[in-house]
């Protein structure tokens, strides 16, 4: 059974951090694109991040500058470091898989194939 296990989320005042992390089984997360995704109440659901197998990564315009993400392909598992936190970062955030074929950052999220069930985030001002 396929299966991502996000951890990290909590409340934050603003200007805080917080790191998410997703570990994934080898063969989910071998050779596999990993993202971000973030939903807030009564919103859709979107990209926050990005990363390919070899380390290519794509950032929405929103946390550039604030958010990293990164693989340890040796532990199967990917980060999100979130720097600078606001407010409009509260959301639900997702991890997902995406097989090849890949437009990294550009794939909507009824094409991802496996996905996490969610760590809440909370900035308060």
């Amino acid at each position: 059974q396929v299966q991502l296990v996000e951890s990290g989320g909590g409340l934050v005042q603003a200007g805080g951090s917080l790191r998410l992390s997703c570990a994934a089984s080898e063969r989910t997360f071998r050779g596999n694109a990993m993202a971000w995704f973030r939903q807030a109440p009564g919103k859709e659901r979107n990209i926050v991040a990005a990363i390919s197998w070899s380390g290519s990564t794509y950032y929405a315009d929103s946390v550039k500058g604030r958010f990293t993400i990164s693989r340890d392909n040796a532990k199967n598992t990917a980060y999100l470091q979130m720097n600078n936190l606001k407010p409009e970062d509260t959301a639900v955030y997702y991890c997902a898989v995406k097989n090849w074929p890949v437009r990294l950052g550009y794939d909507p999220p009824n094409e991802y194939d496996y996905w996490g069930q969610g760590t809440q985030v909370t900035v308060s001002s």
